[in-house]
């Protein structure tokens, strides 16, 4: 191991100091990445080896500049921080770190041979969320850090959802495995579980999509991730789709789960506009972009069929468009 600087620094333009914002290096691979900064190198070169041996891939840095300079670079996902170092001491380092909102909410882990109270509530302060006492032992900090690290890629994963104003979202790997899951999606899941005639999430280790969705997810890998990526199928009223976005991980990807239940949609607008079952079923696919001639067919009607039912359907809203219809069933279906 080299123990006298980070790898990453490696990567800084040496002539300005400014940090090359590429890709991460390859080595990490798709690793838990650890930084540990110490101002020790045999510290360093003893942490380092644990931290591989348990399957960790392992950032170092020799002082709270090089670290920072590190995270120009590469966002780990722990950093284990010396609280004590010359120059730029821990807390500084951490105080540095959080100033950045990349790193905002980055697990750091102090160590320490203060255990003075007022030196753990300092490093709480200036955001680190764990402290481990030097000497440290090897089983204790491998514990935490896996700890920490589950939570934190969890917290990356459930922000990624919500960027994307999606509550059932899951990530996925490129072999199917699921890396994570919201509730919502876990429960969207088992239906395509029971579709496929598989046993349930519990019984599945580690858990996987089920066969449909992988070999349709497979597919459209092999087909070098195009743009569009829907899945869909329809059980009785229920419909459900899948689609693709990316994940923050390199090599996964964000799977968002959806399903209609045209039913219940149905029956939200026949109890707000006083409609007939026909009629809301006409508005529901006029708010999805449906023309007249789709929704006949849809629906098993005449084109001008359709055409009567919205002149009926205008008259009852109070609108005069097709646009001003479909914006009050968005409006009711979102407060439903």
């Amino acid at each position: 191991m080299n123990s006298t600087d980070c790898p990453a620094a490696a990567l800084h333009d040496a002539s300005d100091g400014r940090a090359d914002l590429g890709e991460p290096p390859a080595w990490l691979g798709n690793r838990p990445v650890v930084l540990i900064v110490d101002d020790t190198p045999d510290n360093l070169a003893f942490l380092s080896d644990t931290l591989q041996a348990h399957g960790y891939a392992v950032l170092v840095a020799l002082s709270g500049e090089a670290a920072l300079k590190c995270l120009a670079r590469v966002t780990p996902d722990v950093v284990l921080l010396d609280a004590m170092m010359p120059n730029m001491d821990g807390f500084e380092t951490c105080t540095r770190m959080k100033q950045d909102s990349r790193h905002e909410h980055l697990p750091v882990i102090f160590m320490t041979a203060l255990t003075e109270s007022e030196h753990v509530v300092r490093g709480f302060r200036v955001g680190g969320i764990d402290y481990v006492t030097k000497p440290v032992r090897p089983e204790e900090v491998c514990a935490r850090i896996g700890a920490h690290v589950r939570r934190s890629r969890a917290q990356l994963y459930a922000n990624a959802a919500l960027s994307l104003e999606t509550r059932a979202a899951l990530v996925v790997a490129a072999d199917g495995t699921i890396r994570w899951q919201s509730p919502q999606a876990a429960r969207q899941i088992e239906a395509y579980r029971a579709r496929d005639g598989q046993p349930s999430d519990e019984a599945i280790a580690p858990p996987r999509l089920p066969p449909t969705l992988r070999g349709w997810f497979a597919d459209w890998l092999a087909r070098g991730c195009p743009t569009k990526a829907v899945h869909e199928f329809t059980e009785g009223d229920v419909r459900r789709s899948a689609t693709v976005a990316p994940a923050p991980e390199p090599g996964e990807w964000i799977v968002i789960l959806t399903e209609v239940d045209d039913a219940a949609h149905r029956d939200a607008l026949v109890e707000r506009f006083a409609l007939t079952a026909r009629e809301a079923e006409v508005l529901l696919w006029v708010s999805r972009g449906k023309t007249n001639r789709d929704i006949g067919d849809i629906l098993g009607m005449a084109a001008r069929t359709v055409n009567k039912h919205l002149e009926h359907l205008f008259r009852k809203l109070h609108v005069e468009t097709r646009a001003a219809a479909a914006a009050l069933v968005v409006k009711t279906l979102d407060r439903s």
